[in-house]
């Protein structure tokens, strides 16, 4: 939320069912294969069921994690889940959170963060990275 000057710091939660309402949306319009980060798939098919062309569209699975104030959104965001959009209330650190979502989730992974350390930790875990300029600009 911080990469954007609309005021996030001032209402976390309120800041964060924005943010959620976003990426509910596009996770419901898909993105165009294209648009991923470099050396990121949409994800791999069964050789059974791949499609002879490239699909026009991908739509991949979101996880929004929610740290400190901005939790209190999570209730919000449970009572009107959006399409392919996890939502995961970090215990304590957001960093720490995503990192283990990272490691633990199986396929591709992409986060998206402009933090150093957390970048190094995700790509550790096995996941691409990007910064949040790339989903902005989806969004």
């Amino acid at each position: 939320m911080g990469a954007r000057a609309d005021g996030w710091w001032r209402d976390r939660s309120a800041a964060a069912l924005r943010l959620y309402r976003e990426i509910a949306a596009l996770a419901a319009r898909g993105v165009e294969p294209g648009v991923l980060p470099d050396g990121v798939e949409p994800g791999v098919l069964p050789d059974a069921v791949r499609p002879a062309t490239r699909p026009a569209r991908c739509f991949p699975e979101y996880v929004l994690v929610l740290e400190g104030r901005s939790r209190d959104a999570a209730a919000q965001m449970a009572a009107a889940p959006g399409p392919r959009v996890r939502v995961v209330a970090a215990p304590g650190a957001g960093d720490d959170a995503i990192a283990e979502v990272a490691h633990d989730l199986p396929g591709p992974r992409l986060v998206v963060t402009a933090d150093r350390e957390l970048r190094r930790r995700v790509a550790a875990a096995g996941a691409a990275v990007t910064g949040p300029g790339w989903l902005l600009g989806l969004l």
